[in-house]
């Protein structure tokens, strides 16, 4: 049996992002699917056991499954993630004076919008 030597640093890595991941779910300023994302690789790259674990708990189920084996969402998934971050921007946009930052501020949010609605397929919730 070979030894990761790296498996307890993916593993703490592992459980702080799932950590902040959680929180996001209920706390919208922190990004919960990509948090969750990172925690599913580190899982695998840590442990199996832990990986299959993740795989079988709600929040992957919720939040990543159908993402990770179809490349698609809901679109109340689709949703809840674009538009609190959407939120967050506006409020900078806002806040900001500077226009060629704020036309990078536009461009991020069309850029979120176009690549959720053409790159990952809607499917309806189950």
């Amino acid at each position: 049996m070979k030894r990761n030597p790296w498996k307890y640093v993916w593993l703490s890595i592992a459980f702080i992002s799932l950590g902040i991941g959680a929180i996001g779910v209920v706390l919208p300023i922190l990004p919960t699917t990509p948090l969750l994302l990172l925690a599913s690789y580190c899982f695998a790259r840590g442990s199996e056991r832990f990986h299959r674990w993740f795989c079988g708990t709600k929040l992957y189920q919720k939040h990543l499954d159908s993402f990770v084996k179809e490349r698609a969402m809901t679109l109340k998934t689709k949703l809840c993630i674009l538009l609190p971050a959407s939120a967050m921007l506006i409020l900078a946009f806002l806040m900001m004076q500077n226009l060629p930052r704020r036309i990078v501020i536009v461009g991020l949010i069309l850029f979120k919008y176009i690549y959720f609605f053409t790159k990952i397929k809607t499917v309806p919730a189950a």
